[in-house]
C-alpha cells in the first residue's frame, strides 16, 4: 500500500498522560510534528500499579521505548486465592507467556512508566522530531470546521489533526457531542500501597516473589476483591480493594485528596485471610478510586478530532487492559498515518481508526464489566475450565488471551483500508485475527 500523497501533518494531543504520550511516540514515529497540551502544570500520572500485557508491550519495542527505565516486574503467574485461607483456587501459568506471544508481561509503577514514555516522546534520540509537551494548557474548545483548539488562558492553536487523549473527564469528547451514559458501579475501590520490605520485616508473606497479579475472591458474583500487583522489581506492592458500595461510595471523590485511614480500608474485610489483612494494615497513601460503568459511546471521531484512551471508552479495571487499549488506540494512529499507508485523507484514516478500534474496545469494556463480579470471565483466568468454581455467563462469549495476543493491528488496518478504497484484501484475517484460530471458547475464526 505504498502512496505517495503521505505528508507531515501538525498535530495536537490533548493531555499528557500515558495515552498522551504514547500518541506522541507514534506518531512521531510516523514523520509527524506533535504538541501535546497539559491541563496541570506538570505532565504525570497518578497511582500506583498498571498493567502492560504483550498486546501493549509490543508497541513499546516497536517503538524503541527503554523499557527499563520503567523498573516493571515480569509477571509469570496470575493466581486466585481462596478469600479466608489464601490457598491458590485458580493459577494461570504465564512461564511460557514470552515464547507464545513474543513479548513479556509488564507490570509498571503508573509514575515510572509514563517517565518511561515521556522520555521516548520528548527525547532526541529515536526516529521523528521530538513531540513538544505544553504544560498549564486547558482545553476550552474547538473549532472544528478550522480544527483551532481555544484553550482555558485564552491560547488558540490549529492543528491539521487533534487527538483528545485527556482522560474520563475528557473535555474533547464533550465537544464531540458525546454524552456518556453512566453510572456509579456496585462495588468501590480503596488502594494502598505496602513496601515489601516492611511487610518482610513484619514476618508476613513476601508476595514479590510470586512476580504474579494475584487476587482474592471474586467469586460467585460477589462484590469483595482484593486485587495484588507487584511494581518497582517487586518492591513495592499495589493492592486494589474492592467492596459493595453500600460499604462506602466514593464515585464522587477523586484521587488526591487526603489519605484516607487504614480502619476505613479494613473494615469491609473481617473474614479475609490474615496474611494479606496484615499487608493491608500497614498500607500507605490509601485512597479512593471513583469506579463508573460507561456504556459505550457511538463514536470516537469527527471530522479531523479523535479520541483515545479513556476519553473514548473508560473502562472498569477488571481485565488490566485499560493502559493496553491507549496504547493500541496509539499504534492504530501511527499505523494509519506513516508513510506506508496515508495517503493525504485524514477523514478517511479516522474513519478506519473507529472502525479498527470501536469494535475490539467495546469487546474488552463488556469483558471488564463482567469480570468484576466473576474472576473466571477475565483473561487467563477464562482458560481454567476445570477449576471447580469455575462459571461464566456465555462459555463462547468470554475474552480469551488468543484474542488479545493473536490479533495483527496491521492486518485489521489493510482489510479496513482496502474496503474503504475499493481494493482487494487477500490476506486470511478477519479483524485482525488469522482465519482458522480456535480460541479456547470453541469459536474459530472464519467459520459460519
Amino acid at each position: 500500500m505504498n502512496l505517495s500523497g503521505w505528508r507531515r501533518l501538525n498535530v495536537g494531543v490533548v493531555g499528557g498522560g500515558i495515552g498522551g504520550m504514547s500518541v506522541g511516540i507514534a506518531l512521531r514515529r510516523a514523520g509527524h510534528d506533535v504538541t501535546i497540551y497539559e491541563r496541570s502544570d506538570f505532565a504525570g500520572e497518578v497511582g500506583a500499579s498498571v498493567s502492560c500485557a504483550a498486546n501493549g508491550t509490543r508497541w513499546l519495542h516497536e517503538w524503541g521505548v527503554d523499557i527499563a527505565k520503567g523498573d516493571p516486574v515480569v509477571l509469570k503467574k496470575l493466581i486466585n486465592r481462596d478469600w479466608k485461607t489464601g490457598e491458590p483456587v485458580s493459577v494461570y501459568d504465564l512461564e511460557d507467556y514470552e515464547a507464545r506471544w513474543g513479548y513479556v508481561y509488564n507490570m509498571f509503577h503508573r509514575q515510572y512508566m509514563h517517565a518511561m514514555l515521556k522520555d521516548s516522546a520528548l527525547g532526541e534520540e529515536g526516529e521523528g522530531r521530538p513531540a513538544k509537551l505544553v504544560v498549564n494548557h486547558k482545553c476550552r474548545d474547538i473549532n472544528m470546521s478550522t480544527n483551532t483548539i481555544t484553550f482555558q488562558n485564552g491560547v488558540v492553536a490549529q492543528h491539521d489533526l487533534i487527538v483528545g487523549a485527556d482522560g474520563i473527564g475528557s473535555a474533547v469528547r464533550g465537544i464531540l457531542g458525546i454524552r456518556p451514559d453512566k453510572r456509579p458501579s456496585d462495588s468501590s475501590c480503596l488502594h494502598a500501597n505496602v513496601s515489601t520490605e516492611e511487610a518482610v520485616k513484619l514476618g508476613l508473606v513476601d508476595y514479590s516473589r510470586d512476580s504474579a497479579l494475584e487476587y482474592w475472591g471474586g467469586q460467585e458474583g460477589k462484590w469483595d476483591k482484593i486485587v495484588l500487583s507487584p511494581c518497582n522489581g517487586g518492591k513495592l506492592l499495589s493492592y486494589y480493594c474492592f467492596f459493595p458500595r453500600e460499604q462506602g461510595d466514593y464515585s464522587t471523590q477523586a484521587w488526591g485528596a487526603e489519605d484516607r485511614p487504614v480502619e476505613e480500608l479494613l473494615k469491609p474485610y473481617p473474614a479475609l485471610d490474615r496474611q494479606v489483612l496484615g499487608h493491608l494494615a500497614i498500607g500507605k497513601e490509601i485512597q479512593p478510586w471513583r469506579l463508573w460503568v460507561h456504556d459505550p459511546y457511538p463514536y470516537i471521531h469527527q471530522g479531523r478530532v479523535c479520541l483515545l484512551g479513556d476519553a473514548g471508552h473508560p473502562m472498569m479495571p477488571h481485565q488490566s487492559q485499560g493502559a493496553c487499549m491507549a496504547i493500541e488506540d496509539a499504534a492504530a494512529l501511527g499505523i494509519l498515518f506513516n508513510r506506508q499507508y496515508f495517503n493525504g485523507d485524514i477523514a478517511q484514516a479516522l474513519a478506519v481508526y473507529e472502525e479498527v478500534r470501536l469494535p475490539r474496545v467495546t469487546r474488552v469494556q463488556a469483558a471488564a464489566a463482567k469480570a468484576a463480579y466473576n474472576i473466571n470471565e477475565r483473561i487467563g483466568f477464562s482458560f481454567n475450565k476445570d477449576t471447580p468454581t469455575y462459571k461464566v455467563e456465555d462459555p463462547k462469549k468470554v475474552l480469551t488471551i488468543e484474542e488479545m495476543n493473536a490479533y495483527d493491528m496491521y492486518r485489521d488496518i489493510e482489510e479496513k483500508l482496502a474496503a474503504k478504497r475499493g481494493s482487494l484484501y487477500a490476506e486470511k484475517f478477519i479483524c485482525g485475527l488469522p482465519v482458522g484460530l480456535e480460541l479456547p471458547s470453541g469459536v474459530i475464526i472464519g467459520a459460519a
